[in-house]
């Protein structure tokens, strides 16, 4: 008998499989996903509105669908007087993110050669 996706896994859209890296990469996947954990990723607490600005207007109804999602997938706080941060789980995500920023500044350094 196969094992049972977890239920993260098994909750992201377009992951029939349940494998984790693949929930996780359709979960970044999507628009204004990854720019909206970058804007956070100095230990910032923006509102959603100011989100919004950062996501160059982003729509209002599509940025709260991401919010939510990276929330129930445990990336993602609310704070009470308002405001989204990341979890420790979503500062270990984005500290997976800087190679691979270092890596696009010397790419884009090169082309500019």
């Amino acid at each position: 008998m196969p094992k049972r996706a977890s239920r993260q896994a098994a909750a992201v859209r377009g992951s029939r499989t349940g494998r984790p890296i693949m929930a996780l990469l359709d979960l970044l996947g999507r628009r204004w996903t990854l720019r909206i954990l970058w804007e956070l990723r100095e230990g910032r607490r923006l509102t959603s509105r100011e989100l919004r600005a950062a996501c160059d207007e982003a729509s209002p109804t599509v940025l709260q669908a991401r919010l939510s999602e990276l929330r129930e997938a445990g990336f993602l706080d609310l704070a009470v007087e308002g405001g989204y941060s990341l979890t420790p789980l979503g500062q270990e995500l984005c500290a997976t993110f800087l190679p691979l920023h270092r890596f696009a500044e010397k790419w884009r350094k090169a082309k500019d050669d």
